[in-house]
């Protein structure tokens, strides 16, 4: 019998809290292991070259600094970022991942009865968080596996207080291009919030990277851009994420996080990391490579995966569990998508050369099982 379900508010108590990936520690255990040795973790869409040199520099540097409180408001994080987007300083707010700030964002702008507006099939955070707030949430449908932008204008209420769009999308990795992303900002009302959730934009080639920061940076509407250091930058262990708007955006931001929310090594590393143009383009090349290198495999096999821009592959598996599973007792671990409302569909992540053709042999053993 729970003790404190009876006591909890009922919209909190009736959640289904995120699923995250299995870690690599968790998969060992269940498979009798005594190390993770041998296994591949290709679930969360993580950067497997791991932290750029110069960012382990800068965490070696900051340990002895442990036991100072961090800067509250990451001085010189945020004025490299605002150097690097050619914005001020007082456009950026520093976060415990990206996540935070669609935590926040809720907090701020939105109240019970308000509505989110997203579409289906993309991060299934900014459902639970609409829930969190006692907030209706409403999926609009996609072309295929990408954004129906005007689905999402014609979805949009006289309560809707914030918009969102995941850009490239999550699971899907499908991308919305510049003029398409130009014409719906123009277009969404004035009493909405419209939020691009960037958090895999660095890992796109320059040229073919959508630039949402300049709404922000116009001001002629009320514009949020989201971004992290947990995907092309490989610090998502660190927790790193910003946003980037008008300063009265911002103001009301850190007005209700809460302080110290970074700590002192996110920020040496963040920092660090932003300055490490080689590693970017280290980590470009590794996907490029690594994404043919799935697709074809995944092609040969029968497979049909979902065209993408970045760092993971969604693919359609009519017994994705058993897949996902059998995956596992090979030791590579892939997420099945059920959680994101897609149950018959897996996501693999794109992870170095070695790594993608275990999976591929793995595939290869389990498939015949399964058909």
């Amino acid at each position: 019998m729970s003790l404190f379900a009876p006591l909890a508010n009922s919209w909190i108590a009736a959640q289904r809290p995120y699923q995250p990936g299995r870690p690599l520690e968790e998969v060992a255990r269940e498979l009798g292991l005594q190390s993770i040795d041998g296994i591949v973790k290709l679930a969360s869409n993580e950067n497997n070259l791991g932290p750029s040199p110069k960012a382990m520099a800068a965490m070696q540097a900051a340990i002895p600094r442990m036991h100072l409180y961090p800067d509250g408001g990451s001085y010189y994080l945020r004025r490299a970022i605002a150097k690097k987007f050619g914005i001020g300083e007082d456009m950026v707010m520093l976060g415990c991942g990206s996540n935070e700030h669609i935590v926040l964002l809720a907090h701020a702008f939105m109240k019970e009865g308000d509505d989110l507006v997203c579409s289906e099939k993309t991060f299934v955070v900014y459902k639970l968080v609409a829930a969190l707030y006692r907030c209706r949430c409403i999926e609009a449908p996609m072309q295929g596996m990408t954004h129906d932008l005007d689905a999402m204008l014609s979805a949009i209420t006289p309560q809707t207080k914030l918009v969102i769009v995941a850009n490239p999308n999550n699971p899907t990795g499908t991308l919305v291009d510049q003029a398409a992303v130009d014409r719906f900002v123009e277009r969404v009302p004035d009493h909405v919030v419209t939020v691009f959730d960037e958090a895999y934009m660095e890992l796109l080639e320059p040229e073919v990277a959508v630039d949402t920061v300049k709404h922000a940076r116009a001001g002629k509407k009320p514009v949020i851009t989201l971004r992290t250091f947990s995907k092309a930058y490989g610090l998502a262990g660190l927790r790193v994420g910003y946003a980037m708007a008008q300063p009265d955006a911002i103001d009301l931001l850190n007005k209700v996080r809460q302080p110290f929310n970074v700590t002192t090594m996110a920020q040496a590393a963040a920092l660090a990391a932003l300055e490490d143009e080689d590693y970017l383009v280290a980590s470009r090349q590794m996907l490029r490579e690594g994404r043919a290198q799935m697709m074809t495999g995944m092609r040969k096999l029968g497979l049909d995966p979902v065209e993408s821009v970045t760092n993971f592959i969604l693919f359609p598996f009519a017994k994705a569990a058993e897949l996902t599973a059998a995956l596992t007792k090979r030791k590579v671990i892939v997420r099945p998508m059920a959680g994101f409302g897609l149950p018959q569909h897996v996501r693999v992540s794109v992870g170095l050369a070695a790594e993608n053709e275990q999976f591929l042999k793995a595939l290869a053993e389990a498939l015949p099982e399964l058909q």
